[in-house]
């Protein structure tokens, strides 16, 4: 076998397992990818790696998700953008598609429950090992500490996160030009945005029409993935296509179920047009990550080498990396309410931090038996 397809198996095997353990959101997974492909694998420097993570957050999708894709490129060429997507993608698409599939039968969701609740506070203790292991490489001065910690602050205020993220850039860009005397520095950053009328009406309900308005979302999707249920909302519950209850239970599943939360997609497009309806929603959602990630890829080390653009590209690092603390926080708040969710958050950072080279994946599954145990008591 060659080697090219040595490194493509390899990008399959680690992003299909990070897809069938990946419980908890995009904090988690970029935790989990940090320690496989930086860690353990070597295939990015952390300093790579972070760039890559700014560079997901100034455009539309899936921050986790479109890492996969540049972490595949980055191991197996253009091929490996999209094994890596797409083997992240399946497991959670093929689970919730099951799900989707029981829930129009039957007309009720699976019991999860109990190990979800073990899951969550474990995730915390990963998140929280990612936010110290990149912090520590962004935090390259006094100044981006000062930055951090302003986007910290406003992310905790509730400040939509791409807007955070690119006024720490903008700011961070000023600040270094402005202290390194570059007055003939220029430089204009205009964000990817695309405006389109998500609000138009519908007049029936095709699979065609259920990709179209998948592939709009995925157009302007910034931010987190609640961002999505605010538009389907907006887009199908309002409009009698999709009750509230199906919306509800639809982010219930992509709470429960690994990988990416936008794989509700997947359970939507079902309960609307059926099985055509669910592939092409799941398509129409997650196809411009994969053109955008394309065009955006080979760039990232030019606007590293770039001392300008280098500037703008800490100051978002720095601010990818406080987002995720925001998170950590937020979810924190949530997640330790009683004595059995702090006893297994204890449990884990004692796992993570006490045996050495602990994988994530086991303070997943541990957290999730001890939470159908403790759920028991």
């Amino acid at each position: 076998m060659s080697k090219e397809n040595n490194h493509l198996k390899e990008v399959a095997q680690v992003m299909f397992k990070l897809g069938v353990i990946g419980f908890g959101g995009p904090a988690v997974h970029i935790s989990m990818l940090e320690e496989e492909v930086v860690e353990k694998r070597k295939w990015v420097t952390r300093q790579h790696f972070l760039d890559l993570i700014g560079a997901t957050n100034l455009i539309p999708g899936p921050n986790s998700t479109q890492m996969t894709m540049h972490l595949g490129k980055e191991r197996a060429g253009n091929l490996g953008l999209f094994v890596g997507g797409i083997s992240f993608i399946l497991p959670a698409v093929v689970i919730t598609g099951f799900i989707a599939w029981l829930y129009k039968s039957y007309g009720h969701l699976p019991q999860f429950e109990p190990f979800v609740y073990g899951i969550k506070p474990a995730v915390l203790v990963i998140i929280a090992a990612a936010v110290l292991k990149l912090g520590k490489k962004a935090l390259k001065s006094t100044e981006l500490g000062i930055l951090g910690a302003l986007v910290l602050i406003a992310s905790l205020a509730g400040v939509n996160e791409i807007l955070a993220l690119l006024g720490a850039g903008v700011l961070g860009l000023i600040y270094f030009l402005i202290k390194n005397n570059n007055s003939t520095a220029s430089i204009a950053i205009t964000p990817l945005i695309f405006l389109q009328n998500l609000t138009a009406p519908i007049v029936g309900l095709t699979s065609v029409k259920v990709f179209w308005i998948f592939l709009k979302i995925g157009l302007v999707l910034y931010g987190s993935g609640y961002v999505l249920f605010a538009y389907l909302d907006a887009e199908l519950v309002t409009k009698g296509f999709l009750t509230r209850s199906q919306l509800m239970d639809a982010i219930a599943v992509g709470q429960f179920t690994p990988g990416p939360i936008l794989s509700t997609a997947t359970f939507i497009g079902y309960q609307m047009t059926g099985f055509y309806g669910a592939v092409l929603a799941t398509v129409g959602l997650f196809l411009p990550s994969f053109l955008l990630v394309m065009i955006l890829n080979p760039l990232v080390p030019k606007i590293r080498k770039s001392p300008t653009l280098g500037f703008f590209l800490d100051s978002v690092n720095i601010a990818a990396v406080a987002v995720i603390a925001g998170v950590l926080v937020s979810m924190s708040i949530e997640t330790l309410t009683d004595w059995r969710s702090i006893v297994i958050a204890i449990l884990s950072i004692a796992a993570t931090y006490f045996i050495p080279k602990m994988n994530a994946m086991w303070a997943v599954l541990g957290g999730a038996i001890l939470g159908y145990l403790l759920f028991l008591i």
